[in-house]
């Protein structure tokens, strides 16, 4: 379950990001910090992100999630922002179309094998659009995981 893994120090509501590199460096700087990820990991970040896009058109609402190689990673978790205003990201499996996102899950992996499946997860929570309605809206580090509970409680 994401919601049991899910840390109050890598939740963020109305970050305030003037692009997707921004974001990176704030939630990876929350990586790092909270001792989940080496200090190379925004950069391989961003370098990933530039390769392999993670935006995502869901019903309107753009989410990410954006991820990179477990050598730059100490221990698995999940950070989530909730922007206050869209940053623009590339859309997953295009080179050049436009995502506005305002919602993301950024992953810190060490077994990739275990990624995938946490991918998966965090997947069919986002595919309910009323979930995203919910998590744009709150303002509280732990209402965002009461509904991200609520949500795999019912898968």
């Amino acid at each position: 379950m994401i919601w049991e893994e899910l840390d109050q120090a890598l939740i963020f509501s109305d970050m305030e990001a003037q692009d997707y590199q921004e974001v990176m460096k704030k939630l990876g700087g929350a990586f790092i910090e909270n001792g989940y990820a080496h200090e190379s990991y925004i950069d391989a970040l961003i370098a990933r992100e530039k390769e392999f896009p993670t935006g995502l058109d869901v019903n309107g609402i753009g989410v990410a999630i954006p991820h990179t190689d477990v050598s730059h990673v100490k221990k698995p978790g999940v950070a989530i922002a909730v922007l206050k205003q869209p940053v623009d990201f590339i859309q997953m499996g295009s080179d050049d179309d436009i995502v506005k996102v305002q919602l993301i899950f950024m992953l810190a992996v060490v077994d990739p094998s275990a990624h995938l499946e946490r991918l998966q997860r965090i997947l069919q929570v986002i595919q309910d659009t009323e979930v995203l309605e919910k998590l744009l809206k709150v303002k509280d580090q732990k209402q965002i995981i009461e509904i991200i509970k609520e949500k795999e409680r019912e898968l």
